[in-house]
């Protein structure tokens, strides 16, 4: 099977300062890829850099076999690449109707019809639409966020840190959201986060980015009960 994304020795950073060193990961069809690591790794560097805000030092990225290295990042949603950014980045004074609206300006055909869909996903946006985000809860800016995310249709979703500061009931709902995605609707996940315990629970695979280098990879089962990451990054 082919990889739906592919990165080959990507070094990255910012100015003089390199953050990633020769990171090579692959994710297939349908599966949940966590990036785990603590704060600093490059874990976020490293959804910038795929989806062209941060343009690599050397290296390669494929997606669905083509090369997008020099791709816009503004064109990746139409390719089916989205990213929910840290934090949302929600437009607060819109509401949430028109926020999820602008993460449809790749795939107007079909508009009314998608975003029927997304809000029987988030049952609580649907409820509260007309309603500025900026007023959403924390939990519910998230879910509004992921939902922005999935009104281009993607095949490959990345998400970045969901659960900060997020109580931990509606950390629990954020991933159970991830794993709802993955298993009814099909999409394939990349998931970055310090989460590790739960990061690892609801993925199928995962890497560890340690001071921007992968140092370990393999099922997340099998990470999960490494003792030295639990250890190292579950306090356990």
């Amino acid at each position: 099977m082919t990889a739906l994304l592919e990165l080959q020795g990507v070094t990255a950073g910012y100015g003089d300062a390199t953050v990633l060193w020769d990171v090579s990961i692959a994710v297939m069809p349908g599966e949940v890829v966590a990036i785990v690591g603590a704060n600093g790794a490059g874990k976020s560097t490293l959804l910038s850099t795929i989806v062209g805000l941060v343009r690599p030092r050397a290296g390669q990225i494929s997606f669905r076999g083509a090369d997008i290295l020099h791709r816009p990042a503004h064109k990746l949603p139409g390719d089916g690449l989205a990213l929910v950014p840290e934090g949302g980045r929600l437009f607060p004074f819109l509401s949430v109707r028109e926020n999820l609206l602008l993460g449809a300006f790749s795939a107007r055909p079909g508009l009314d019809a998608r975003m029927a869909e997304v809000m029987a996903i988030f049952p609580v946006l649907a409820e509260r639409q007309e309603q500025m985000a900026g007023k959403l809860s924390g939990g519910e800016r998230q879910m509004c966020a992921i939902a922005r995310a999935l009104m281009c249709r993607p095949a490959l979703l990345m998400l970045d840190e969901p659960s900060v500061g997020l109580s931990p009931l509606m950390v629990e709902r954020v991933f159970d959201v991830v794993e709802r995605l993955a298993r009814d609707e099909g999409l394939t996940v990349v998931l970055v986060e310090q989460n590790v315990g739960e990061a690892l629970e609801v993925s199928d695979r995962a890497y560890v980015l340690d001071h921007g280098r992968v140092t370990e990879g393999g099922p997340a089962a099998a990470l999960r009960d490494d003792p030295a990451i639990r250890e190292t990054y579950m306090g356990l």
